[in-house]
This record gives structure tokens, C-alpha cells and sequence, in this order.
């Protein structure tokens, strides 16, 4: 981990829906700070908010009271278009259901964030490659979603989330549809990535995953618990 501020910044965040004329309290107060390079599991039973707290630190949803600052610039500032490329090039996202597109080939599919960014097409293919390397998923490059294993496409959904180089990877449950021997090839690549420098948070029902990172944070209510 590298000295200084720190790289997330969650300050007595709240997030409250409303159903109807109810309001459900998804987050109450939640402080967090992460810094570069760190590892940290959220656990907590369903309903807890763990991934509410997930998707605020990913920019893909806001907090209702609060403060949220990304590398010390405060989020709530930012319009949609700085949002979005906030995460397209810093966060990289691995969820449990994989979210690969059908249609597509597997490194059609880990290209995609490529499309949206400021890369130049003829980065495309070989950052992906490389990518599917890394997983050592190259051999399955040229194959649908359809045709892969679970594991294997938890793999290649990584191999997409590492494509713009982002420093933090946010994963929610994602060994929670694996077999233990496939779930321990996606911690292991999450844990080497943690060690090359990537801020690493995910959230787990797995109790020998969440042992594994720096720190781990228990959500029960909505609320830090212990």
C-alpha cells in the first residue's frame, strides 16, 4: 500500500429508497476509508447493504447524505460524463452473474470497455489478449459465453474488468457461483492482482475468501457492526 490520502474516502454515508409512501434504509452512517493498494472483504448477512455500499463506491449509484470522495475529489461534484469515466478507467467491476454478453465472443466481450474509452482502436485486440492471457483464458478467446464453464467466465468477466488497467476492482460474490476449486482460481488471481498494486474490496458470503484480504468490514442493518 502507498502512503498519503486515501483513494476512497466514505464519509457517514446514507442511502434511503422509497417504496411507495415507506422509505427503506439501505446504508445509515457508514464510514469507510480505503487506501492504495489495500484489500478489504464487506460481509454480512442478504439485505445488510453490502451491495449498496458497493455500487456508491463504484459510482454507479450515489449516497442520499454524505460524503464520498474518489482520490480526494468529492463525487457529488461530478456530472454524468465525468462519472462515467471514472468508471470506465479507474474501477473495474467482476459481479457474481458474470454479465457477459451472449452475442459476442469472449474477446468481443472483454474489448467492450475499450469501446467507451479514449483508447485507440488498434489497442483493442492485444489489450484484450493480454488480458485473457492474464487469466490464462486466451485458448477460449475466440468462443461464445455459452460455451464456457462457470469458472471460465468469471474469468473472462475479470479479463474485462482488468482491460483499462483500473487501479481499484470492486467484485461482488464473485466466486458465489463456483465450485470450491474454481472459486479458489479467482481468489488466487484476485489476490495476485491485490499484490501488484490494484485496490482490491469485494463482498462475500465466503468466510475462507474474506480471511484472506487486509481488513474485513461487517455490515448487519445497514449499519458497521462490531
Amino acid at each position: 500500500m502507498t502512503a498519503g490520502p486515501p483513494l476512497l474516502d466514505l464519509r457517514r454515508a446514507s442511502k434511503v429508497y422509497r417504496r411507495g409512501e415507506s422509505e427503506v434504509v439501505a446504508l445509515d452512517q457508514v464510514s469507510l476509508q480505503v487506501a492504495h493498494g489495500d484489500s478489504l472483504a464487506v460481509v454480512g448477512p442478504s439485505g445488510s447493504g453490502k451491495s449498496t455500499l458497493l455500487g456508491i463506491l463504484g459510482c454507479l449509484d450515489r449516497p442520499s447524505g454524505g460524503e464520498y470522495l474518489l482520490g480526494g475529489t468529492p463525487v457529488a461534484a461530478l456530472d454524468d460524463r465525468a462519472l462515467s469515466r471514472i468508471r470506465n478507467r479507474t474501477i473495474g467491476f467482476v459481479f457474481q452473474s458474470f454479465h457477459l454478453i451472449p452475442q459476442l465472443s469472449v474477446l468481443e466481450n472483454v474489448e467492450t470497455p475499450l469501446l467507451y474509452g479514449s483508447f485507440s482502436a488498434d489497442e483493442w485486440r492485444p489489450r484484450a489478449l493480454a488480458c485473457l492471457e492474464r487469466v490464462g483464458l486466451s485458448h477460449r478467446a475466440e468462443h461464445r459465453p455459452s460455451e464456457l464453464s462457470g469458472g471460465e467466465a468469471q474469468r473472462a468477466a475479470l479479463a474485462r474488468a482488468l482491460v483499462t488497467e483500473p487501479r481499484v476492482l470492486l467484485a461482488d460474490e464473485p466466486t458465489g457461483n463456483l465450485d470450491s476449486v474454481k472459486g479458489g482460481e479467482i481468489t488466487r488471481l484476485l489476490l495476485e492482482l491485490n499484490a501488484e498494486g490494484r485496490t482490491l474490496i469485494l463482498v462475500t458470503h465466503n468466510e475462507s475468501m474474506a480471511s484472506r484480504m487486509r481488513r474485513v468490514m461487517a455490515l448487519a442493518d445497514g449499519r458497521v457492526a462490531g
